[in-house]
């Protein structure tokens, strides 16, 4: 197997980019040296170079290509090349040694396989129920009634089957069936929450609140120039977690008594921050 970009960061040295060998060549070239073997998630095609290099007892660590490119944009790199790339995540790992994540076990990556896949057919069950109501809204529901009922009940189907297999995959193991546990005892956690935090957050227990709130994309970034103070905005994270993340906590300020109480006083807060601004823009110009 060819075509893979991943650099050598030996310690206490300058960065290596090794490109386009093969899997059984990787492994042997790097396994008497003092090496971290990085690459760039692909979609799935490099478990096959992660569990090689597991096996042969190499280092290894996958990061987003979400960072390469923004470690690109910093260094005003334009050009996308194989060794370009290989340069990049060179640097970007000769710069933060702890960047990147492990080979997460296989009970692990089967569950956030599952996990994935409900995420997907649940966001297609969205989209036909969106489409049904815009054939209710023209009155041309009638001609497509029976292809949507058909439809909606296989996905409906699908979904029961995924989330039969993810209960399964859980309740197999101990450490995922006692971490669900725990997840699920706080309020508005509950079961597609819990199974999302465990596939999508495998840092959980090793990280603070900030942390993991910036890993999801929910914590709230500053806009702030001189004096003017402008609006706190999220982005980026992991999209799917994110989303159910949000409805759970939307949940919890309506219903949580403590979570009502602490929404409340961040709406206060942002209020009274706007009325500090003195009706200015978030840029920093007047209104």
């Amino acid at each position: 197997m060819t075509g893979w970009t991943f650099i050598a960061c030996p310690t206490g040295s300058n960065a290596e980019c090794r490109t386009d060998l093969r899997v059984t060549q990787s492994s042997r070239i790097f396994h008497d040296r003092d090496a971290v073997v990085c690459f760039e998630s692909t979609g799935g095609h490099e478990w096959q170079l992660w569990e090689t290099l597991k096996a042969e007892s190499v280092i290894a660590r996958q990061v987003q290509p979400a960072q390469v490119k923004a470690s690109a944009r910093s260094r005003g790199t334009r050009a996308k090349t194989d060794r370009i790339d290989a340069e990049l995540i060179a640097s970007l790992f000769a710069f933060r040694p702890d960047a990147g994540r492990r080979l997460p076990t296989r009970k692990l990556r089967l569950h956030k396989a599952f996990t994935s896949k409900r995420a997907k057919i649940v966001e297609m069950r969205k989209r036909l129920l969106a489409q049904i109501r815009a054939h209710q809204k023209l009155g041309t529901a009638w001609m497509f009634d029976s292809v949507d009922t058909d439809l909606k009940a296989r996905l409906d189907c699908l979904i029961r089957k995924l989330e039969n297999r993810i209960r399964a995959a859980i309740c197999s193991d101990d450490l995922l069936a006692e971490t669900a546990g725990l997840l699920r005892f706080l309020h508005s956690i509950g079961r597609v929450a819990s199974t999302m935090l465990i596939a999508e957050m495998p840092e959980l227990g090793t990280i603070t609140g900030g942390q993991a709130a910036a890993l999801v994309g929910l914590a709230p970034v500053a806009h702030d120039s001189g004096t003017l103070r402008g609006k706190r905005d999220i982005a980026a994270g992991r999209r799917a977690l994110r989303h159910v993340i949000s409805q759970a906590a939307l949940v919890a300020s309506h219903h949580n008594p403590s979570m009502k109480a602490f929404a409340d006083r961040l709406r206060t807060r942002e209020t009274a921050q706007g009325h500090h601004n003195g009706g200015r823009s978030e840029t920093g110009q007047s209104g």
